[in-house]
């Protein structure tokens, strides 16, 4: 079952928001460093003045993060690999076709505020992406694997 079927079952799709919204709250968790007080800063901030920003965003991208990741998904299981482990081994092609979606979004908002916000994130991002591509790759395989 693709990505895209499973959003469908309105059940699966808020299970999916929740599990990815707790794999974004434990990679922050994560952050150490000047960059990750930082990072850390920024997210309870965001999260203080717009509770459910995470949520809303992983809900509205959702679509267009799972039409970049099901051809992924397909290639992994074409090569006979879990879509968990090929996640893994291909982190930074993966953390780069969703941020190719988060590139689009960006570019095609109204708002300089976002554009300029997110142009000054973008550097960074990959790195944290990338390491949250094997944990989306679970959740993947959780979702498209299982009836």
């Amino acid at each position: 079952m693709s990505l895209n079927e499973v959003l469908n079952d309105e059940a699966k799709r808020a299970a999916i928001i929740e599990d990815v919204v707790r794999l974004v709250d434990g990679e922050v968790a994560k952050q150490r460093g000047i960059g990750g007080v930082a990072v850390k800063a920024g997210y309870k901030l965001v999260q203080g003045v717009k509770p459910g920003f995470v949520r809303n965003v992983v809900q509205t991208l959702l679509p267009e993060f799972a039409a970049a990741l099901d051809p992924i998904r397909e290639e992994a299981l074409s090569r006979g690999e879990t879509v968990s482990g090929y996640f893994q081994t291909h982190s930074q092609e993966i953390a780069e076709a969703l941020l190719a979606v988060t590139d689009g979004r960006a570019q095609r908002s109204e708002h300089g505020s976002v554009k300029g916000a997110y142009g000054k994130l973008r550097g960074s991002a990959r790195k944290n992406v990338e390491a949250a591509v094997p944990g989306l790759g679970q959740i993947v395989e959780k979702y498209t694997t299982s009836s």
